[in-house]
């Protein structure tokens, strides 16, 4: 199994956005960049924000694409395509509307459930195979209040429950960059128990 090459969080640039529940993606490699030492720094050809970290002896691209969120998979091809990156060595940190907060999730695959970040990045890869690690929002109970909820910053309640989510699986991560996805996801989901 390959391990991972590039962790890729999800969010829309600018400080209005910056707390709100569609950033998920970009707190928890803030989190990431800040635990292992890193600098961020724009890149522009790579249409982001980079940084490089070791972990667990790997080195780990770490990108925040600056594209807004609809247009995410012209940061991440850009970046795959400059260092060799395959689609299965690409982890997507992003916000899930379908699980509670204080909840994460980490899968291989499948479709995008209206998410227009990983519907670019698949679109632009030319495969669904990357990764994802999933932040539970919660839903606002209306699928026509989602755009709306996706853009507002949490309850007070719900952000100390991302955090927790956050810190969760930055525990496992290691597990995950060194190829053991099973472990990992099986530590994860027990752990969210």
């Amino acid at each position: 199994m390959s391990s991972i090459r590039m962790i890729v969080g999800l969010g829309n640039p600018g400080p209005e956005y910056e707390k709100t529940r569609h950033n998920a993606g970009f707190w928890l490699l803030d989190e990431l960049c800040w635990k292992y030492k890193g600098n961020w720094r724009t890149e522009g050809k790579f249409h982001g924000d980079i940084a490089r970290v070791a972990i667990e002896g790997q080195d780990i691209w770490l990108l925040k694409p600056m594209t807004f969120m609809n247009l995410s998979g012209q940061a991440v091809l850009a970046l795959a395509h400059f260092y060799k990156i395959l689609p299965d060595e690409i982890l997507v940190v992003h916000d899930e509307l379908d699980l509670p907060p204080g909840t994460a999730r980490l899968k291989q695959g499948g479709g995008h459930g209206g998410h227009n970040g990983l519907k670019d990045i698949a679109a632009r890869l030319s495969s669904p195979a990357f990764w994802r690690l999933r932040l539970g929002i919660g839903h606002p109970g209306d699928r026509n209040e989602v755009a709306n909820f996706v853009l507002k910053k949490p309850r007070a309640e719900e952000q100390s429950a991302i955090d927790d989510a956050v810190l969760k699986a930055q525990t496992y991560l290691p597990l995950a960059i060194a190829g053991n996805m099973a472990m990992a996801m099986k530590e994860l989901h027990t752990a969210a128990k």
